[in-house]
């Protein structure tokens, strides 16, 4: 039994100690076993971790990427290695999805934990993707034909008053039947595949196609049921325009305990600043006022880069400057790594790039866009027209166009000549980028409202963070409803924060 960085002697009792079973697909079990000895780097009981990788030779045979493989030598591997593990560990990982369907079977026999990889991938879902509802998935098609995805992401669980709750009403879609044979399983199980030493050319080509026809059927995530599958993940991701899980990652961190630690921290909101600061200053303002706090230890945890350096997203959006994804995805990576649950961003234009950079990344970002057009929905008086004042790149990307009209909504924006005053307003030598909020860059905001409004719009979004700084006549704010986008933002992020405790 190999045990990296373990002592000679025997662990103390305040040392976690954790078993891995190896030798159910060699580089997938070192995958797991190589991403579980870093994920011990952030997770630190008070003892330190023990980690114990335990491979025999293994022969499984022909047939184990058929429907009709029979598991049972697997089985009965996968019960001895654990019986052997006892009291010589406290957990243990089980890194193969086609042992997790008979592992019910083994459990009640073992005297300590073992952990469920679907209960990690499930808390891993729930707690970055909670909007999702396709999933896509890779997996053997011995593991597709059992069901257990289906089983485990779509059941009914009990909640605390006694009631049924499904859990998460996933719905799970897998590779058409010919991709799953000739592109899925050859990917993994044949002669140019990962299973076989490749890891780039024909393998990841064949991934590809599998995760296309995934994407096609409206998968929003992509959850890999084949642990050799995420060690292509720094190749493939960047190809697939959805989330790809690193399985492998989840179930070493929540067998670690970091979901649960991180659970057990107040929650903490990453902010993407800078775009503009005087937006992002308000905006944190706005979730200060928001917060239901009788003391300071009632407030919002936040880490905020505040990051002006971005380049311009109007500019980019027509045309004519830098493309500030890389920047955003940077700041955002910070953020994730600062502990942030999720992030904020409290740039309207900056929401144009946002499916860009979020699959990159493994903490979700709030969509401001979609928080407003729910709060239009949520109105008494149902709207049917709405009235939009935004930089030119909010308006040219129909960033908020999209959203609204998916509602059942009309989009109305100013004429060319208006715009042109929407953009004084907000650029211009005397508008509130330049640190006015009266003045020459109010009259021209009034107009803007002024001309919506002659043309039938019920609510104005002013889809500029900057915007809602601006000072305007109390008789107009009486006449239609101005929207403010940071303020639904900021209401958002606090009942998240709320949920979350």
């Amino acid at each position: 039994m190999e045990r990296p960085n373990a002592p000679s002697h025997k662990a103390s009792p305040s040392v976690v100690r954790y078993g891995v079973v190896g030798g159910l697909g060699a580089i997938g079990s070192a995958d797991v076993l190589l991403k579980t000895v870093r994920a011990a780097q952030y997770c630190k009981p008070p003892g330190g971790v023990d980690i114990a990788f335990e491979q025999r030779h293994f022969d499984d045979g022909p047939g184990i990427a058929a429907e009709a493989y029979d598991p049972l030598r697997r089985k009965f591997y996968v019960y001895n290695v654990l019986k052997d593990m006892q009291g010589k560990v406290e957990n243990a990982m089980v890194p193969c999805f086609l042992s997790h369907t008979f592992l019910a079977e083994i459990t009640p026999e073992i005297s300590f934990n073992v952990v469920d990889i679907f209960d990690a991938l499930l808390a891993r879902i729930r707690r970055d993707y909670p909007e999702v509802r396709k999933i896509g998935v890779l997996t053997s098609s011995y593991v597709r034909a059992s069901g257990i995805f289906e089983q485990r992401f779509g059941e009914p669980e009990a909640t605390q008053d006694g009631s049924l709750a499904t859990a998460g009403g996933l719905e799970v879609i897998y590779p058409d039947a010919t991709l799953q044979r000739d592109a899925l399983m050859q990917a993994i199980y044949g002669p140019s595949g990962i299973k076989s030493g490749h890891h780039g050319g024909e393998c990841l080509q064949l991934l590809l196609e599998a995760c296309d026809d995934l994407v096609s059927q409206g998968a929003e995530i992509i959850v890999p049921g084949l642990s050799e599958i995420p060690v292509l993940m720094e190749s493939l991701q960047p190809l697939v325009p959805v989330p790809l899980l690193d399985s492998n990652l989840i179930y070493a961190e929540y067998a670690l305990g970091v979901d649960r630690e991180r659970e057990n921290h107040n929650f903490k909101l990453g902010v993407l600043g800078g775009v503009g600061p005087a937006a992002t200053v308000d905006f944190m303002r706005k979730v200060v006022s928001l917060t239901r706090a009788e003391r300071d230890q009632d407030h919002l945890k936040m880490v905020v880069e505040q990051n002006p350096q971005i380049p311009d997203r109007t500019a980019n959006l027509i045309g004519k400057g830098e493309d500030p994804s890389i920047p955003m995805l940077a700041t955002c990576q910070r953020l994730e790594a600062d502990g942030a649950n999720a992030i904020a961003i409290p740039c309207n234009t900056a929401h144009a790039f946002v499916a860009r950079i979020q699959p990159y990344i493994g903490i979700p970002i709030i969509n401001m866009l979609t928080a407003v057009v729910d709060h239009i929905a949520a109105i008494q008086t149902p709207v049917t027209r709405v009235g939009l004042l935004a930089t030119s790149g909010t308006v040219t990307s129909r960033v908020y166009h999209d959203i609204i009209e998916a509602s059942g909504r009309e989009t109305l924006v100013p004429d060319a000549r208006c715009q042109t005053q929407v953009m004084e307003a907000i650029y211009g030598h005397h508008g509130v980028k330049a640190g006015h909020t009266t003045g020459e860059c109010s009259e021209h905001l009034q107009a803007a409202i002024s001309h919506l409004l002659a043309r039938g719009a019920e609510v104005i979004i002013l889809g500029c963070t900057e915007l809602p700084l601006i000072e305007l006549d109390a008789a107009l704010r009486e006449r239609v409803a101005l929207l403010d986008p940071a303020e639904i933002l900021a209401q958002h992020c606090v009942a998240l924060a709320q949920a979350d405790a």
